[in-house]
């Protein structure tokens, strides 16, 4: 995955239009290959063998708590595989891909509550930011703002360069192709088959048909789908129709994921198959934000951190947990 936004002038219009450099038809040479997940939704339990296997100890509500640090702690997690904690930090150098500068949002339906209020922030091009916090603390909202749904009452909110604050109407849906996006609740459309509801991602924005005949069975094997491109999504488990929405996502090779509680609506073992998916995305140069309430998922992966309360950041922590809110 590339690191950098594409540039927005489309080819061969004039000086309103917008420019996407066409991606190249092989998506095997930007994103890694996944391991088979024909069982990725499914407990997995370990293989049996003829020593007697070491003995771990489960950590239970009864157990007495001890004074050893959150960070010092081994991982008991079912995110235990992706712990972050050898990973190097991405440097903060160059231009940012996401800046915010004394953003405040407020809803006409709210006057005096804001939604984020003189939020300042940048996120750099291969980052991994966890956005944390409480229902009502801010999170969706600024997503939001980054994907353009909404426009920031005040303050600037950059995007690649580009001041989305200004941005012309006309002009965001080709800002929205350089963004990929994971929902939690899927939103498939349940009249297509998988791979129709991969293949409408690139119709939307005009892609030939060549370019989807190959693209689309790529980015299903990617996810270990290819093997139901055909089924439709009341046909698929609550971990398979999310991988489906991640490939939708994906399949344009955004440089910038967002994700809004993807795994919200699964269960732990299922919802390791979707952060291991998104962690090797993010490993290829895509910039992922992600918000969550999952306390043991962030505490296990170790990435950077930022907590919101009440609309305003009260943490920005380089490989940090969950923690509560404004302690450091």
């Amino acid at each position: 995955m590339a690191n950098h936004f594409r540039s927005t002038e489309r080819q061969g219009s004039g000086g309103d239009g917008m420019r996407l450099v066409p991606p190249s038809e092989n998506i095997v040479s930007n994103v890694p290959d996944i391991e088979p997940v024909e069982n990725a939704d499914e407990p997995q339990t370990p293989a049996a063998t003829e020593n007697a296997p070491e003995a771990v100890h489960v950590v239970t509500a009864s157990d007495p708590a001890d004074s050893t640090s959150e960070q010092e702690r081994p991982y008991t997690s079912v995110f235990a595989s992706l712990a972050g904690n050898d990973a190097p930090v991405t440097p903060h150098t160059g231009t940012p891909t996401i800046s915010f500068k004394s953003v405040t949002l407020i809803y006409p339906a709210q006057p005096n509550k804001p939604a984020l209020e003189d939020v300042s922030l940048d996120i750099y091009p291969g980052e991994f930011v966890f956005v944390v916090g409480h229902s009502g603390s801010g999170k969706s909202s600024l997503l939001r703002l980054i994907t353009c749904e909404r426009r920031a009452t005040s303050g600037q909110v950059l995007v690649a360069g580009q001041d989305l604050t200004k941005l012309k109407n006309k002009k965001v849906p080709y800002l929205r192709r350089q963004i990929g996006t994971v929902y939690q609740d899927f939103k498939l459309l349940p009249d297509k088959t998988v791979y129709e509801n991969v293949a409408f991602a690139l119709e939307c924005i005009g892609k030939p048909r060549a370019v989807i005949n190959v693209q689309v069975p790529e980015v299903l094997r990617l996810v270990g789908l290819a093997e139901k491109q055909d089924n439709y999504p009341d046909q698929l488990s609550g971990g398979e129709q999310q991988r489906v929405s991640v490939a939708r996502a994906m399949v344009n090779r955004p440089p910038l994921l967002i994700c809004d509680e993807p795994t919200g609506n699964l269960d732990p073992a299922i919802s390791l198959g979707i952060m291991k998916l998104l962690d090797r995305i993010n490993r290829e140069g895509t910039t992922v934000v992600m918000a969550t309430h999952d306390r043991e998922m962030v505490d296990s992966m170790r990435k950077r951190v930022i907590a919101l309360e009440a609309g305003h950041v009260v943490r920005d922590q380089e490989k940090g947990g969950y923690g509560y809110y404004g302690a450091l």
